[in-house]
């Protein structure tokens, strides 16, 4: 698309100058621009729920400043904006953080309501939604990280089984949802999409690692057609992470994640407890 040759402040609020402008293209958005001081994300580039959020962000043409934590150590800064699990992602908001990565998507859809929206519009499938979204945060990761941790050819071959079961299901919601359009949210993607979405890079990278395909067309042919839309969607092109790099990383720590170098107060001790958990 392109753009109107007219960028002017529409209205000022809690002293912060909103910029708008016109996007013209396929789909027609009033794209808002804000300072990026305003909004910052702390994220991980290896963090798959670190990538929900920087999707919601594009979805909503929100610039905002990326600060990426290395976690080895935790920043100061992420200690102090999530000093309960200490993990990314936290997006901060004129300075107020919010933490969780579903927590987050649904702030960012409410507090920017301009189209297109992350949730569905309707209360029953806004519900259904979340009942499948905490279905792949309780299943998916850990079966990915139950293939990663098997002890011998056997052990891996049960988590394995476990899952393509898990994805197969994932399947059926993708039906039920998307009522035969593109994506889990219909014609844009949406809640779903950003919350399973997110996990392809290390599905990519259990494929890559033992050489064993999950993302099958005759098993789940919708869900691998969906993943082909999803990676080259414009708010999401270039946020999944490269294969072999995330590869090389998980050979080296935990699925992504450094590990933390001795703690030197309490409140890190509490974030190394919590370091693995899930966002």
């Amino acid at each position: 698309g392109r753009y109107l040759g007219v960028e002017y402040q529409a209205f000022k609020t809690n002293g912060l100058y909103i910029k708008i402008r016109i996007k013209l293209g396929q789909h027609h958005r009033i794209w808002i621009s804000m300072a990026k001081s305003e909004v910052k994300l702390i994220s991980k580039w290896s963090s798959h729920y670190s990538t929900r959020v920087k999707i919601a962000l594009n979805i909503k043409s929100i610039e905002y400043e990326n600060i990426e934590d290395s976690l080895n150590p935790k920043s100061e800064l992420l200690l102090k904006s999530n000093p309960v699990y200490a993990r990314v992602p936290v997006l901060i908001h004129h300075d107020r953080p919010i933490c969780e990565s579903l927590v987050i998507l649904e702030y960012i859809d409410e507090t920017w309501p301009t189209a297109p929206s992350i949730l569905p519009s309707h209360p029953y499938d806004r519900a259904v939604a979340r009942f499948w979204a905490a279905y792949i945060d309780d299943k998916c990761f850990p079966s990915i990280r139950s293939i990663m941790e098997a002890e011998g050819e056997e052990e891996r071959n049960r988590s394995f089984e476990v899952l393509e079961e898990v994805l197969e299901r994932v399947e059926g919601a993708f039906k039920e949802c998307s009522k035969g359009k593109p994506f889990f949210a219909g014609d844009t993607i949406g809640f779903l999409d950003i919350v399973f979405g997110c996990f392809l890079g290390f599905l990519n990278v259990v494929e890559y690692r033992y050489e064993r395909k999950v993302l099958v067309d005759a098993k789940i042919p919708a869900l691998v057609k969906w993943s082909e839309r999803f990676v080259a969607d414009p708010a999401v092109e270039g946020l999944i992470p490269d294969t072999v790099k995330l590869a090389e990383l998980s050979n080296k720590c935990k699925f992504g994640f450094v590990p933390e170098k001795a703690p030197s107060s309490l409140q890190q001790v509490r974030a190394e407890e919590n370091s693995q958990d899930n966002s």
